[in-house]
């Protein structure tokens, strides 16, 4: 019913598509059955807000009917102001005695009124604040938020298997096709076409993560202001093509200065990530994923501001696969990241 070993179908309802994944186990490794993409049109999903829930849910099943995915269930996940996601010190206890506390203790790092949230936590061991402490993430999802998207998938006639968080589901990419180094503080940043997330990954453990309201559609909005073209015109020169007498050298300077306001939002967010988490380890290296990282010069721009190494995250590296190299650049970490859960995963 869900396919190898209970591999569950990787849907990424992201703000400018929608992209489905169907991978199949192969010896220690995987391989890429199926994948599609379908753009979603504008103002259907504005701040990580479903503005339009029909349309969505169509687009979803037109690509499943498109590729020919027969399965119904499905790993999503959720991204925005509405998901908390924190790192906590607290008393040593059991999974069965944090599972009966977790209310109190979230009502201590939870900005929501905790009878409108659903929790979930990892205890991720031995906390480095003192003995008698353990570290335990904490995970809080407004209830409407996890509604609206549950409701969305079941109007596409498929099941919510699982409701992931978008941070981990690109951690879990990342870990799958990149060699990761215990010892090296990295900051994953997608940067999709809404918002931009930024995780700082520990080694293997998720140490921080935060969302900020700006991504690829601000490249666009601001070419189409400066020089009153529409939204298809302003798209294609961001990309870096030539359209409507305008060459792409002349928008140069508008997307630089978007590149800054989003550079300053991640600087602020690495910058609360030292403050918050009492980590004096500097950031080793960014990876950059995320449609607006194909973003022409913006990986040699953060790398100069930010006097780091930055890299790229390949979402099929350690996957294979039979895709043109025009169909790889339209795979998100996300996508695979859902696409490697199992059923009965937590």
């Amino acid at each position: 019913m869900f396919g190898s070993r209970g591999q569950l179908i990787g849907l990424d309802i992201g703000t400018h598509a929608v992209k489905a994944v169907v991978l199949e186990e192969r010896g220690e490794g995987y391989a890429l059955k199926r994948f599609g993409s379908r753009p979603l049109e504008p103002e259907v999903i504005v701040d990580r807000a479903i503005m339009d829930p029909q349309k969505i849910a169509q687009t979803i099943s037109e690509l499943f009917s498109e590729i020919g995915v027969r399965g119904k269930h499905v790993a999503v996940s959720v991204a925005g102001l509405s998901i908390i996601v924190k790192n906590i010190h607290i008393p040593e206890m059991t999974e069965e005695e944090l599972e009966v506390s977790i209310q109190w203790e979230a009502e201590q790092y939870i900005p929501f009124d905790i009878s409108d949230v659903n929790l979930d936590f990892q205890i991720l061991g031995p906390s480095d604040r003192g003995s008698g402490q353990m570290e335990v993430l904490l995970v809080a999802v407004k209830r409407d938020k996890l509604q609206e998207y549950t409701s969305l998938v079941t109007e596409a006639g498929l099941k919510p298997a699982i409701v992931d968080v978008d941070a981990f589901a690109i951690a879990n990419c990342f870990e799958h096709n990149h060699v990761v180094n215990p010892d090296q503080l990295v900051a994953l940043i997608d940067i999709g076409a809404g918002a931009t997330n930024l995780n700082v990954m520990d080694g293997t453990k998720l140490a921080f993560t935060r969302d900020m309201m700006i991504g690829g559609n601000q490249y666009t909005l601001a070419i189409q202001k400066e020089l009153g073209i529409g939204f298809e015109e302003a798209e294609a020169l961001k990309r870096g093509q030539d359209t409507a007498g305008v060459g792409h050298d002349e928008v140069v300077p508008i997307l630089e200065k978007v590149s800054e306001e989003i550079f300053s939002e991640i600087l602020r967010s690495l910058e609360f990530f030292k403050a918050t988490t009492q980590n004096d380890a500097a950031i080793d290296k960014v990876v950059l994923t995320g449609g607006c990282s194909r973003l022409p010069g913006l990986q040699d721009f953060l790398s100069d501001r930010l006097g780091l190494e930055v890299e790229r995250l390949d979402p099929l590296r350690a996957i294979e696969n039979e895709l043109s190299r025009e169909e790889q650049e339209q795979v998100s970490a996300v996508a695979i990241g859902l696409g490697l859960r199992k059923v009965g995963d937590r």
